[in-house]
């Protein structure tokens, strides 16, 4: 406590002496006065005291280190008792108690309700899982549907996969020539002649054997592929030797039925799939 009396003398003799000086320099014949509040407080200030004062010996006269196990941090970090802050224990620990659940609430609601709450557990997992495989399969099908779609034909394509021909347009002992998916197609409407003829073929006697009646759905009718299976070129109608179709190309001749009867194309007109709707035929 000396030293810090010495202190505060030598504090005091610096006020005083800065106070004459201000008093001097103006040339004011003003009492020399001095706070003694402010004296007072400086007097009883806790003067800081630097750790390494603690390690001189126990001859000095500064006060001694400490041994107290709450300061030994402050003297490790080089503060001094008085910068060490103390633990306070009048803090109060927030209650929960609105936000818990009550079936744990207490112990006996808790035993009670554990099969009720595992039930719902397990409908909320259920409810998860449905809602992550519905959003897994829908973008699914926004990535594969495009490219399906993408794959699938044009819109004037299909226009084309199906078409309606009204019988009225073709006359008895005509034939019709109609564009289907980009071939053309041959409608004939045969007279009597001409299916008694297709119907008396002996079928040892036919290089693709085919009965007449396996070819149309009516025997008035006669639906088939415009195109020569030998090399794909349009053959000529009512024409040949047997007054059915006949391809100039390279001489294949067939008959009522639009079977091959000579030349060098090995199979019969190909036969669409085709139905009749009242005063319509379908094609398609």
């Amino acid at each position: 406590m000396s030293m810090i009396n010495a202190a505060n003398k030598r504090n005091l003799k610096v006020i005083s002496s800065a106070a004459n000086k201000a008093l001097e320099g103006s040339h004011a014949k003003v009492e020399k006065m001095l706070d003694f509040a402010a004296v007072h407080k400086h007097r009883h200030r806790v003067t800081f005291v630097h750790p390494s004062h603690w390690l001189l010996s126990a001859k000095s006269s500064l006060p001694a280190k400490p041994d107290s196990a709450i300061l030994r941090p402050a003297v490790s970090l080089g503060l001094s008792s008085f910068s060490v802050r103390h633990a306070h224990n009048d803090m109060v620990a927030p209650d929960f108690s609105h936000y818990r659940p009550r079936s744990t609430s207490s112990p006996e609601l808790s035993s009670s309700h554990e099969e009720s709450r595992g039930e719902d557990r397990k409908a909320m997992r259920s409810a998860l899982a449905g809602a992550f495989l519905m959003g897994g399969a829908m973008s699914v099908k926004g990535i594969v549907h495009p490219i399906i779609q993408q794959w699938s034909p044009a819109a004037n394509v299909l226009a084309l996969a199906q078409i309606e021909i009204n019988k009225s347009d073709v006359a008895p002992g005509t034939n019709r020539t109609f564009k289907w998916r980009g071939k053309p197609l041959f409608v004939r409407r045969r007279t009597q002649e001409e299916i008694d003829a297709a119907k008396s073929v002996d079928l040892n006697q036919l290089k693709d054997p085919e009965h007449d009646d396996n070819r149309v759905k009516d025997p008035e009718w006669l639906v088939v592929l415009g195109v020569c299976t030998h090399l794909g070129c349009v053959p000529i109608s009512h024409q040949g030797a047997y007054n059915g179709y006949y391809c100039p190309c390279h001489g294949s001749h067939y008959d009522t039925s639009g079977r091959i009867r000579q030349g060098p194309a090995p199979l019969n007109l190909e036969v669409p799939e085709h139905s009749f709707e009242e005063d319509k035929l379908v094609v398609g």
